[in-house]
Formats: structure tokens, sequence, C-alpha cells
């Protein structure tokens, strides 16, 4: 950031407003607790993507409302907070009552996305096997996957594949769970860990095209 103010920590009032905000979930409590909504959960997700647009692209703070309308559940507030920011692939931040979940990569492609990434994976085993050491690294440094990945060989590939692993994928992203009350530095820390991963996807798969789907 460009200014001497320091970035906003989440601290345990994030996850009270949250606890609070789950048992009961009305448009009175938020009201009575926008300060603190504000102060531990806005702010600092509001400073985090000001740090993260200008290196991994445009990106969003989540509204705390959902989108009730053709939902069972009319809870009009969601009990979590998150905030993402890239381009094809990008960084995420997901806050509950208790923990972060931070990382991130290609999370959700579609369908043409899938494809390009299941092509490089099969015909070129450089690229699987760039792909397969940066996954590697993630693990080995406390990240886990997105998935599950399928059961099976995707349609159409070869079962015996010797990057089947790899072709199994239905993300390309990978999360780490952290407590709440870290530093911001460790937030970006964590972030820069996963920069491999979205310049794999940001090389070889590529912006969507078509919806999403596995």
């Amino acid at each position: 950031m460009t200014d001497a103010r320091p970035l906003a920590s989440f601290t345990a009032e994030a996850a009270a407003f949250l606890t609070g905000l789950a048992a009961d979930n009305s448009k009175a409590y938020f009201e009575a607790h926008r300060d603190q909504y504000a102060r531990a959960i806005r702010q600092p997700l509001e400073d985090l993507l000001g740090v993260a647009e200008p290196v991994y692209g445009q990106g969003k703070v989540m509204r705390p409302n959902r989108d009730v309308r053709f939902s069972a559940n009319k809870d009009p507030y969601r009990t979590d907070a998150s905030m993402w920011a890239g381009t094809v692939g990008g960084v995420y931040l997901h806050l509950n009552t208790e923990r972060l979940e931070v990382g991130r990569g290609l999370y959700d492609p579609s369908r043409d996305q899938l494809e390009r990434a299941r092509t490089a994976i099969s015909e070129h085993p450089d690229l699987a096997a760039d792909l397969d050491s940066i996954i590697r690294a993630l693990e080995n440094n406390g990240f886990e996957l997105a998935g599950p990945a399928l059961k099976t060989a995707p349609r159409g590939m070869d079962p015996s594949h010797p990057a089947i692993h790899l072709l199994r994928l239905k993300h390309y992203a990978a999360l780490r769970g952290m407590p709440i009350d870290i530093p911001p530095s460790d937030v970006l820390n964590t972030w820069r860990a996963v920069e491999p991963l979205i310049a794999w996807v940001d090389t070889h798969v590529g912006p969507a095209l078509t919806t999403r789907g596995h």
C-alpha cells in the first residue's frame, strides 16, 4: 500500500461477530453490530484486497448479504466472509468462526479451461512434471488441494496415464488453514507461496470461454 497505515488484522472480534450472527441471523442484529462488522471484518478484507489487486488482478470482497431468491434457506446474511483477486488464477481468503483459509490458484474452472489443462497435462510431460512439482511443494508446505478429485479418469483419458492423478483434478487450487489472528504479512506470504500455481494456470490454461463444469 502507498500510505503508512498498517494493514488491519483479523482478531477474535471477527469470530465473535460471526458467531453472534449465526445465532441471530437478522437485520436487527446486523444493524446493531454494523460497526463491529466494518471494523473487524470488512476493513481487513478491504486492506488485503488493496494489496492483492495490483499484483494478481481485479478482485472483490464478497457481500455479507445472501441471495435467497432460489434458496430454501432464507437467512439474510452469510456467517462467513471472503475476498478474492485474480484474472485466470488468483488468490483467496475465507474467514469463518474458527480459522482462515488462504491460498488459491484456479478454482471451479470452466469446461474449456479443464480441457486445456488436461491437454497440457496429458500431451506435455514437462508441463505435467512442472504442475506435479508445484503441487508437491505446496502440500509439503501445509497446503491442501481443493477437491475432491474425480474418482475415475476423465472421459476419453487413459486410466493408465502416468499423470492420471493430475488428470483427475477438478480444481487447480490449494488452500492452507491458518489461525484467525495471524498478522497480515502471513497472509501475503501464503499468497506468494501459491504464485507458481497461479503462473501455471495463467500460462497453460488461460481465461474461461465457456461455463463452469467438470
